[in-house]
């Protein structure tokens, strides 16, 4: 039995509860579709979802992939995902295709493989966490689409407002016992090894590695954010001389008289009391994937 945990607000989900079911039907599966009420935990869905099927779905946007998969571990279900947001980061990074019917053909059909998580503190997440400007400009553009901006004009509104007046984040790093205290306008946490440049910026390679990676840019300021990025678009990244790169399956990070701190998992903000423990779990996920790397999206 397949159950798709279903976000209505996804960006592609539109009315596809139908057509979902019969798309599995047509695979060979029997799917049960719950579309996630407002308000509604994913984790807490999934995790009773997995006591009836062996494969519960997170259709939606890659905070919804989180917390589904956040609800499945320690449990014998498997996670599927019905790529339906706006960037998908962890179903690019599996190859899952984007398109619907090769998704539900991949969850009916494709191979079971396990793939590392991260933590921070009590929170789980698949793709990356950060600290600095980036939660207060997914803050900003929350606030701008709430006044009627259309998404991507909000975010861009939002980064250069941040850019005028963030002035970064002091933060001390330890990682297996070396302490380094860096001044920085971001700290980005990758579960697993980031592109820097070039075409695959942003994206990894693997997922299995069990190491996490941490980025950040003490050398610059926060307005010369948009160069940084402009050079790791053309290749530079590496060879600006900018990112600092620690890499360790677990990590401290703190912050100089911070009694909360603004954190992003996946896209989605919280806040938390530092000091903040990042640790990896090394194939404590299990997901279907394609059968082969040559999925079409």
């Amino acid at each position: 039995m397949v159950t798709v945990l279903l976000n209505p607000g996804a960006a592609s989900a539109g009315e596809r509860h139908a057509d979902i079911e019969k798309l599995f039907l047509a695979a060979g599966c029997e799917a049960r579709v719950v579309d996630l009420g407002p308000g509604q935990d994913p984790s807490e869905a999934a995790r009773a979802a997995s006591a009836s099927s062996s494969i519960v779905v997170a259709g939606g946007g890659d905070g919804t992939v989180s917390s589904v998969a956040a609800g499945l571990l320690g449990t014998p279900a498997i996670l599927g995902v019905l790529p339906l947001g706006t960037l998908n980061h962890f179903a690019r990074d599996l190859h899952i295709p984007f398109s619907l019917e090769n998704a539900v053909a991949t969850i009916a059909g494709g191979r079971v493989g396990r793939v590392d998580v991260g933590h921070v503190n009590d929170r789980v997440f698949v793709n990356n966490s950060s600290i600095g400007i980036y939660p207060g400009i997914v803050e900003a553009r929350e606030e701008l689409r709430r006044l009627g901006h259309r998404k991507w004009a909000a975010f861009v509104r939002a980064t250069f407002r941040l850019l005028k007046h963030y002035r970064g984040v002091r933060v001390t790093i330890d990682a297996g016992g070396a302490k380094t205290a860096w001044e920085t306008p971001f700290v980005f946490v990758g579960n697993n090894e980031y592109e820097l440049e070039g075409i695959r910026l942003g994206s990894r390679s693997s997922l299995d590695g069990g190491r996490l990676f941490t980025y950040l840019a003490p050398r610059i300021r926060t307005r010369e954010l948009p160069m940084l990025l402009a050079k790791a678009l053309l290749g530079h990244g590496r060879r600006s001389g900018a990112f600092e790169v620690i890499s360790a399956p677990e990590l401290w990070i703190h912050t100089r008289h911070a009694k909360q701190i603004r954190v992003a998992l996946d896209g989605e903000i919280t806040t938390m009391t530092p000091p903040l423990h990042y640790r990896i779990r090394p194939g404590a996920l299990s997901v279907m994937l394609p059968p082969s790397d040559n999925a079409t999206r």
